[in-house]
């Protein structure tokens, strides 16, 4: 008995030395994993606005997740309407004003509020974590945590989580100027609870036009890829997540997509034919968005995403053509 009694005294003794040991960098880190694994596998309903460049727009979101994965809707509030139901990958758009349901198969999907990766290690590697003090988000007490850029190809993020379940109730972006680029924040929210799993049920939406717009990605989406563009000089902590070809509203013929990130800050680069009209090249501003343009071996070379103007410009000025595939040019 007395051999029980010294084992339950040292395991007692665990939690708080642990504790101790914990360095600030590491207990902000794991407020991320706690962030990220919340917006996956809590059940949560409630309002969100989202704030871009003077624009605002309202949406509702339904998450719940089961011992079949996840299942989700996504209905905007103001201006036209939208209804996407996500079960795991399988997503479905409706569109009431073209009257068409829009079937995608994704890898990634990342509506707020989830929208940090799983793995958390890297980003230690391009951003300083810290823990900001607590504050009120639509009801909840929050803990603020702040991701500082530790160089200048990305933006400052602040996030606000529920300082008991760490789902994240709002974050912004800043820029090099402390402007905020855009905000997500709920204004009304339920965290927990029974969700009737039949609204998830993409049978339930209007009978419409059915579109599937699922593409297939290239295998060798860490490589060269098979359509023969490669990048000779990509900003630290950015690796390419997605190569595929997709078609583009008023093209004749698709459009060569491809994405990198850096875990949250993503830029995409399309590359598609020249044609005959001139084009543009060189840095506008977009709103939130940094847009790069250049012509590259008969084509035209689209680079964006919300980080700094050196980001784009250095991803687009990388771009090379170094073989002939299926949406190549001539060198």
């Amino acid at each position: 008995m007395k051999k029980y009694s010294v084992f339950l005294g040292l395991f007692l003794l665990l939690p708080a030395y642990s504790q101790a040991e914990i360095t600030p960098q590491a207990d902000s880190l794991n407020w991320l994993r706690k962030i990220s694994a919340a917006s996956h596998q809590l059940n949560y309903s409630g309002v969100f606005v989202y704030q871009n460049s003077g624009r605002i727009e309202t949406s509702r979101i339904t998450h719940m997740a089961d011992e079949s994965g996840e299942h989700e809707k996504l209905e905007t509030l103001d201006g036209s309407l939208r209804e996407v139901i996500r079960n795991n990958e399988q997503v479905y758009c409706y569109i009431p004003e073209k009257n068409t349901v829009v079937i995608e198969r994704r890898r990634s999907i990342k509506p707020f509020p989830a929208l940090f990766p799983r793995q958390m290690s890297d980003l230690t590697d391009n951003y300083a974590i810290r823990k900001g003090g607590t504050e009120r988000v639509a009801g909840f007490d929050s803990q603020v945590l702040i991701l500082e850029p530790k160089d200048g190809y990305r933006y400052t993020r602040t996030l606000w989580a529920d300082a008991s379940t760490g789902l994240l109730l709002k974050t912004n972006v800043r820029n090099e100027k402390n402007e905020i680029v855009h905000q997500f924040a709920f204004t009304q929210l339920v965290i927990g609870g029974k969700i009737d799993k039949q609204i998830f049920d993409a049978q339930r939406l209007p009978k419409a036009k059915t579109v599937d717009a699922s593409v297939p990605e290239d295998k060798d989406v860490a490589g060269q890829g098979q359509y023969g563009w490669e990048f000779t000089r990509i900003p630290p902590g950015f690796r390419k997540i997605r190569e595929l070809m997709r078609p583009m509203p008023g093209r004749k013929q698709p459009v060569l997509h491809i994405v990198f990130s850096d875990g949250l800050a993503a830029v995409s680069v399309f590359i598609e034919p020249q044609g005959k009209a001139p084009v543009e090249e060189g840095l506008v501003p977009e709103g939130s968005m940094n847009v790069y343009t250049r012509v590259a071996s008969g084509h035209k070379i689209t680079v964006l995403g919300e980080v700094p103007a050196v980001t784009v410009t250095q991803i687009a000025n990388s771009v090379v053509f170094h073989g002939r595939g299926s949406h190549g040019g001539k060198d």
